[in-house]
C-alpha cells in the first residue's frame, strides 16, 4: 500500500498542499472526499459518533483513528486514557503532531497481552475487516482485548439501499458478492493510486448473528438519519 488516505492526513497537518482524495467503489462513482472532515471538532461530528464518545470510558482503544479527532476529543476532554492505533505511519505521524500521546502503528489484529474498557471502530471502522467471512477472527480479537465489563463501540450502515428493486419487490444483488455490503474501495490522491482493498458495511441483524455467535451481546444504541447505527458489543 502507498498510504496516500495518510497522506493526505499529513498533508493537510503539515500544511503541505493537501488535495481532496478521490475515492470510487464497486456499488458508487467516483467522489471527492475532503481531508478537512477528518480533523472535525465533537461539534461538527454526526450524533452518532457524538453518542460513541459520550459512552466511551475507562481505558480505551481507538482502532482506525485515521486523523485522531475522536481519540483527542476524549483526551483532551474527558481525559480518558487513550490508545490511538492505525495502520498508517503517515496517519499516526499526524496523530502525533496533534497532540495524541498514545498513537502508534499498529494492526489490530497483532495486537497483544492488553486490555481496554472501550473498544472504539467509528466511521464504519467495522469495515476493516473487509469480509463478512472474516467477522468471527475480528470479533474474537477484539473480544480478547476486553475488561470483563468492557464495551466495543462501532458504526456503520445497511447499503441494501444502493440496490436496485427487482420484479419481486426484494432488491436485485450482483451474485459475485457474498454479501450485499461487501465492496471494494479505490482511492486516489494527487494523481496517485493506491492498491484496491476489500471494505464491509455490515448491516445491524448480520452483526448480531456474528456477535451472538462469537459470544458477545450485541445492542443497537441509536440509528441515524440514512440508514446508519451506531451498536454496542459487550461479553
Amino acid at each position: 500500500m502507498k498510504d496516500l488516505f495518510g497522506k493526505a492526513i499529513l498533508d493537510f497537518q503539515t500544511n503541505n498542499s493537501p488535495e481532496d482524495l478521490i475515492t470510487e467503489t464497486t456499488i458508487s462513482e467516483e467522489d471527492e472526499m475532503s481531508v478537512a472532515y477528518l480533523f472535525r471538532s465533537y461539534d461538527e461530528m454526526p450524533k452518532l459518533e457524538q453518542k460513541a464518545l459520550q459512552l466511551a470510558k475507562g481505558k480505551v482503544l481507538d482502532v482506525g483513528c485515521g486523523a485522531g479527532s475522536h481519540s483527542l476529543t476524549l483526551q483532551n476532554d474527558r481525559n480518558l486514557d487513550v490508545t490511538s492505533i492505525d495502520i498508517s505511519a503517515n496517519a499516526i505521524e499526524a496523530c502525533t503532531l496533534r497532540g495524541l500521546q498514545k498513537a502508534k502503528v499498529q494492526d489490530v489484529m497483532t495486537l497483544e497481552n492488553e486490555k481496554f474498557d472501550t473498544i472504539l471502530l467509528l466511521m464504519n471502522g467495522a469495515g476493516m475487516c473487509g469480509r463478512l467471512k472474516n467477522i468471527p477472527n475480528f470479533l474474537l480479537k477484539l473480544k480478547s482485548l476486553l475488561n470483563p465489563e468492557g464495551q466495543i463501540l462501532l458504526d456503520s450502515s445497511d447499503i441494501i439501499y444502493m440496490f436496485d428493486d427487482d420484479e419481486d419487490g426484494g432488491k436485485w444483488i450482483p451474485s459475485n458478492n457474498e454479501y450485499y455490503g461487501e465492496i471494494v474501495f479505490n482511492i486516489s490522491y494527487k494523481g496517485e493510486k493506491e492498491k484496491p482493498f476489500d471494505w464491509m458495511f455490515i448491516d445491524f441483524n448480520t452483526l448480531q448473528n456474528a456477535a451472538f455467535a462469537n459470544g458477545l451481546q450485541c445492542e443497537l444504541i441509536m440509528e441515524g438519519v440514512h440508514y446508519d447505527y451506531l451498536a454496542k458489543l459487550s461479553i
